[in-house]
């Protein structure tokens, strides 16, 4: 497995890694491993799919027709 070594770390950003390893039972090298893990992962692909839904709350009792048409007379 390869090794990584960090040269003039910070004394400040040792002491903040310290105190998140110890928050989440780690050593620090294994909470330095999560947060390159976290930080190089790729993102999850978003689907419109996903929206499906969303904001729906806003629209309850709304007509779409006369919505669009009130947006639409708002540009003249």
């Amino acid at each position: 497995m390869p090794t990584l070594n960090i040269k003039n770390l910070p004394l400040s950003l040792a002491r903040r890694l310290r105190i998140r390893a110890r928050r989440a039972h780690r050593s620090v090298t294994q909470e330095v491993i999560h947060l390159l893990e976290r930080a190089t992962e790729e993102p999850e692909p978003l689907s419109i799919l996903a929206l499906r839904g969303l904001g729906k709350e806003h629209w309850h009792g709304v007509d779409p027709a006369r919505h669009v048409e009130a947006e639409r007379d708002e540009w003249s």
